[in-house]
């Protein structure tokens, strides 16, 4: 595999309690912490285990979003990719960017790089969509592999071990595809200072999703954003029947 592309996204730190705007169209996202999606530093480490075995040649690291999103990938390039691609949305239009619209920047560049291999982190910490990956590999017309545990290089492609409701699944694929990360996958790697000095010499391209041909207008209108009811307290109770009353009038049962 001479290339792999790996998507990488900022969102709010998973240590950040988050709130809803007092408007109720979002959530508070000026002054907060941000870091790369957890799902994503995994699909990182797994490209760049994939280089330092010879299995990979560069890793390009992209990411959607306002100009804040070069943060993640220079993370990206201290793990060890290689460049960054960064396509940039603005803040406003941001907040209404969907997985339908990533995925069309993701396969457009992952046919204009040439890539071999497309790693996403299974799901963003922020939407939990899951979705990305699947539609990147519809829009390629590639073979997908998704949640996965253990990646492996064979002669006819990729042998990979996935998560499933019922335990492990092994499935084989030929490339190029797309892979998303589940949690087992791997355990990322800290960067280190040298490598962080390295990162910012890094080569990093800026485009537009003009500039790839993808039309970004929203497709959704965000109607209402609330916090999730609070949790009634709890009560004890003397007895079984005193129980079943309870719940009767609570009209559980």
């Amino acid at each position: 595999m001479a290339r792999v592309l790996v998507g990488v996204k900022r969102v709010i730190d998973y240590a950040v309690k988050v709130r809803v705007k007092p408007e109720k169209n979002g959530v508070v996202t000026q002054g907060v912490k941000h870091s790369m999606n957890p799902f994503d530093e995994i699909a990182v480490e797994e490209a760049v285990k994939l280089k330092e075995k010879k299995l990979a040649g560069e890793i390009v690291a992209v990411s959607v979003g306002p100009t804040q999103s070069q943060e993640v990938i220079r993370t990206a390039l201290a793990m060890g990719a290689d460049r960054g691609i960064h396509v940039e949305v603005p803040a406003a239009e941001y907040e209404l960017l969907q997985p339908v619209h990533v995925s069309k920047i993701l396969a457009k560049l992952a046919l204009d790089e040439k890539a071999d291999l497309v790693i996403l982190g299974k799901q963003a910490i922020d939407d939990d969509a899951n979705q990305t990956a699947q539609m990147t590999a519809a829009v390629l017309d590639w073979p997908q592999a998704t949640f996965c545990n253990k990646v492996e290089k064979t002669d006819a492609g990729l042998t990979i071990v996935r998560e499933i409701d019922g335990g492990l699944e092994t499935i084989k694929t030929k490339t190029p595809a797309v892979l998303s990360a589940d949690l087992r996958l791997n355990t990322p790697r800290y960067a280190t200072l040298p490598n962080i000095m390295k990162a910012k010499k890094k080569p990093l391209k800026k485009v537009t999703p003009k500039d790839l041909g993808v039309d970004t207008t929203p497709r959704i209108e965000v109607i209402s954003v609330e916090d999730p009811p609070v949790r009634q307290a709890g009560a004890v109770v003397a007895d079984v029947d005193a129980l079943v009353a309870k719940l009767k009038e609570g009209g559980h049962i």
